[in-house]
């Protein structure tokens, strides 16, 4: 019987070594998946909710990526990756936009409250970023608060998000380039008849410069780093050129004229709010960089609230000089709205070119860092067995995750070459909303419930009243119903919070750094997101439907399954080489003992 359970040991251990050369043994055959199948219901009951602990996130999981990525980064570089990553996104792209056709004058309060709802997620991401410092972002922080499902969703909707908003941003690269050489926005790109409106206009230029920053990113994060901060610097002071130059050469009166400081009404500086939202997306990347700084405790929160700040204020000065300097209803509609707006002023048509070619590598910079981000999510979501393994390999010689960024990159780059602005804006939109809501409600959850001693059922309620009340005023506000209704759903926000944080004070405190005054700041936060997403348009919402579909059946079919294999089986498989191992450890002791 001895004999026959030592073979046994030593055929498992043989197959076990297979294992860990093929992390997800199941899917090597598609007849091994389709047998598979039927098993569906009960790995999703399975793993849909397992969460991981932030050492096993810090330890366990990172491992799984071979070499460590590098730790070169200091405070300094984060301030500069936040705000070189943030800076030419929003404010050269959807400004002129937003100016002409949403907010008007105004457009510089739709940046304030954006810049507000940015601020307080952005202390919901330090918090955690501190905790797990790790390079998976809110992937990594839902998925050890809500378990495997939540946090693949919001992964996969950063990934669309940055996506989108680089294609988009190289697009407007293009336009920029063109104005630098005196041309007009469209003339470098090629018209293609037969085409859908929104995708017959090829932008090679935009490929180009995505190709060059992914070969660029492949290298070196250090480097990419220094090369940022550099291209940074000659932004803020190219930033610093249009502020002064359009205070300058700009009159007070363009602000009220022909219609008032606002146009559109206060209505129009929300809805505008939630489109300039897009321009805050950068300063989720520093925390995705907690695997490459050299003191995350300290940095971090320096670099992610500190880029935030700067931006802001930056973002303010900017937008209230362009419509200095002409009236709202001529800005042009088209990205590259600083540009025309010098072109159209007499004597200062010299400018336009200058304005052009600064934007350009302000916009460079953005790609930069926005790239920089998007491949360290792919990296960490490849980990976990969410996405093919081969996603998660760092390189050893460059310390990049070099198979994500490849990857993305071309993704990026296709879509750049034929997709307009206006497609994608609203999807960005709604996709970074939905993620800095996600990562509100789960830094709530996990300080009082995970860090506490409460029982998840009242965080759990009060979650779920905060949220239906949010949505009660905002549509409210969206189908311009009575003022009682703003007022009472208004109202319950603030005794629902007041009264949870009466009873269940915040007692449980990280010991390094944590968002003050809890649970205010992140139910403020909570609320702005769900406001600036009720905004946007029907369509936005369809789109985002779609996706949402296909990103859930990719995790149902095969999500569950590569995570099942790797994890359930593989557990299953370290507890009978432990049984073995004590067999062996009893028949030896017997055998011992008989001698």
């Amino acid at each position: 019987m001895f004999f026959i359970l030592a073979w046994y040991q030593r055929s498992h251990l043989s197959c076990t070594k297979m294992t860990a050369i093929q992390p997800s043994p199941n899917h090597t055959s598609f007849l091994a998946y389709l047998q598979s199948l039927p098993e569906t219901p009960h790995r999703l009951k399975k793993r849909m909710f397992a969460t991981w602990t932030p050492d096993q996130e810090l330890n366990q999981v990172r491992l799984r990526s071979g070499a460590d990525m590098k730790r070169k980064l200091q405070w300094f570089d984060l301030v500069g990756l936040g705000v070189g990553g943030m800076l030419g996104v929003g404010v050269f792209v959807t400004t002129g936009r937003v100016a002409a056709n949403i907010s008007g004058p105004a457009v510089v309060l739709a940046y304030i409250i954006a810049g507000i709802s940015a601020l307080l997620s952005s202390l919901c991401y330090t918090e955690f970023s501190i905790q797990i410092p790790v390079a998976g972002g809110a992937f990594s922080y839902l998925r050890v608060t809500f378990g495997e499902f939540m946090g693949y969703f919001a992964g996969a909707n950063i990934l669309m998000e940055y996506v989108l908003s680089n294609a988009a941003v190289a697009r407007s690269f293009t336009e920029y380039l063109s104005c630098t050489f005196g041309e007009e926005p469209n003339s470098w790109r090629v018209e293609v008849g037969g085409l859908a409106n929104g995708y017959n206009r090829l932008d090679f230029p935009a490929v180009a410069v995505v190709i060059l920053l992914t070969l660029c990113l492949c290298h070196s994060t250090k480097e990419s780093s220094i090369l940022n901060i550099v291209m940074t610097v000659f932004h803020v002071i190219f930033f610093g050129f249009i502020i002064i130059s359009g205070f300058c050469i700009g009159s007070a009166k363009n602000l009220i004229h022909p219609s008032g400081l606002t146009p559109f009404g206060f209505r129009g500086v929300i809805d505008g709010a939630a489109i300039v939202y897009i321009s805050y997306i950068g300063y989720d990347t520093v925390s995705t960089m907690a695997e490459e700084i050299k003191n995350p405790p300290k940095a971090l929160p320096v670099g992610i609230v500190g880029s935030v700040v700067i931006v802001t204020a930056l973002y303010c000065l900017m937008s209230l000089a362009l419509c200095v300097m002409i009236p709202y209803n001529e800005i042009s509609n088209a990205s590259a709205s600083f540009a025309l707006a010098f072109k159209m002023i007499a004597g200062w048509e010299w400018a336009s070119n200058f304005v052009g070619a600064g934007a350009t590598l302000g916009i460079v910079a953005s790609l930069l860092v926005a790239m920089l981000g998007q491949a360290r999510y792919l990296c960490v979501i490849g980990r976990a067995r969410l996405v093919p393994f081969w996603f998660a390999k760092v390189h050893p010689s460059t310390g990049t995750p070099l198979n994500a960024t490849v990857f993305l990159g071309i993704c990026t780059a296709t879509i750049a070459l034929f997709t307009g602005l206006d497609i994608v804006v609203d999807m960005i939109s709604i996709g970074t909303l939905l993620v800095f809501y996600l990562v509100a409600n789960a830094l709530i959850y996990r300080r009082y419930v995970v860090n506490g001693s409460n029982h998840p059922a009242p965080v759990l309620l009060f979650l779920l009243l905060l949220s239906s009340s949010s949505v009660g005023f905002s549509m409210s506000w969206k189908f311009h119903e009575q003022w009682w209704g703003l007022a009472i759903f208004g109202g319950s926000l603030f005794i629902i919070t007041a009264f949870f944080h009466y009873l269940l004070p915040c007692t449980a405190r990280p010991t390094q750094w944590s968002v003050p005054l809890m649970p205010w700041p992140a139910a403020a936060s909570i609320f702005l997101n769900v406001f600036l997403m009720t905004t946007l348009k029907i369509r936005a919402f369809q789109r985002f439907g779609i996706w949402a579909c296909l990103v859930t059946l990719f995790y149902v079919f095969y999500g569950v399954h590569s995570t099942y294999s790797a994890e359930e089986l593989g557990m299953e498989d370290q507890v009978l080489i432990l049984s073995f191992k004590s067999i062996d450890l009893v028949g030896f002791l017997l055998s011992t003992k008989e001698e």
